[in-house]
């Protein structure tokens, strides 16, 4: 089977004031099924341009993308519109939830503006599937105003997921969460990845990065480190060290 991501030479300029703007030189990168990658680098690193170009936000100015097999480099904006819609999940830093839609009618929403028509039962059925996948099925009929940031950034991840992409791009998934609840949400990836599915996530925290399998990192736009995660992170190992420390605390208070 063809690797689930395959770039070669990708660039991308922006030809913005009298100097063009090269923002990825060159970057060649393959991405199996079933991988999880953490994309990290400082600001103007490229990392942010590269990820808009794997989730075709943005076309390439040379090199070619192949996202399951296909050719992705040359197709136009609807084309372009429907491989995201068919095969590419996204999580963001800011979840982008509609306030007054519940969780259930937020994870619908991908499958409103596919080529596929669902029934309205089969649109309630997937998205609670998708729900308790993320272990909020109980909560489905709550408001984002209802949920913590970790539980709005699980309806994220849900909705992501609703349409069963080839790839989950996740953009600062935890950088508006704190220390517990970033863990929490890395539990998640982690137990999804565990199902076959692949995820590449852009990250500026260490400690977060850690829990993917793969690290790569990004620097004046070019791919200057791509290397196997040592001694990774479990979160659900973290997660029982966290709740063993609170139970001691309240002992000793």
């Amino acid at each position: 089977m063809p690797a689930v991501v395959q770039i070669d030479e990708i660039h991308k300029i922006y030809e913005s004031g009298e100097v063009p703007v090269h923002a990825v030189r060159g970057v060649t990168l393959t991405i199996e099924s079933g991988d999880f990658v953490a994309v990290m680098g400082a600001s103007g690193s490229g990392k942010s341009t590269l990820m808009n170009l794997l989730g075709c936000l943005d076309r390439p100015s040379k090199g070619r993308y192949l996202l399951d097999g296909i050719d992705v480099s040359r197709l136009d904006r609807n084309q372009l519109a429907d491989i995201r819609n068919q095969k590419l999940g996204f999580v963001f830093q800011g979840f982008n939830l509609l306030a007054r839609t519940t969780a259930r009618e937020n994870v619908e929403l991908p499958m409103l503006y596919g080529r596929r028509r669902y029934s309205s039962r089969e649109m309630h059925e997937r998205a609670m599937k998708s729900l308790e996948l993320v272990g909020l099925g109980a909560r489905a009929d709550h408001f984002p105003s209802q949920l913590s940031g970790g539980q709005q950034q699980r309806v994220a991840i849900a909705r992501a997921l609703i349409n069963d992409p080839q790839v989950l791009l996740a953009d600062e998934p935890t950088g508006n969460l704190d220390s517990r609840t970033s863990v929490e949400v890395m539990d998640v990836f982690q137990k999804l990845n565990e199902q076959g599915i692949t995820i590449v996530m852009v990250t500026h925290e260490l400690d977060i990065a850690h829990y993917c399998k793969r690290n790569l990192i990004m620097r004046d736009g070019r791919l200057v480190s791509d290397h196997h995660v040592e001694h990774r992170l479990i979160a659900t190992e973290e997660l029982r060290k966290l709740h063993a420390a609170e139970a001691a605390a309240k002992l000793t208070a």
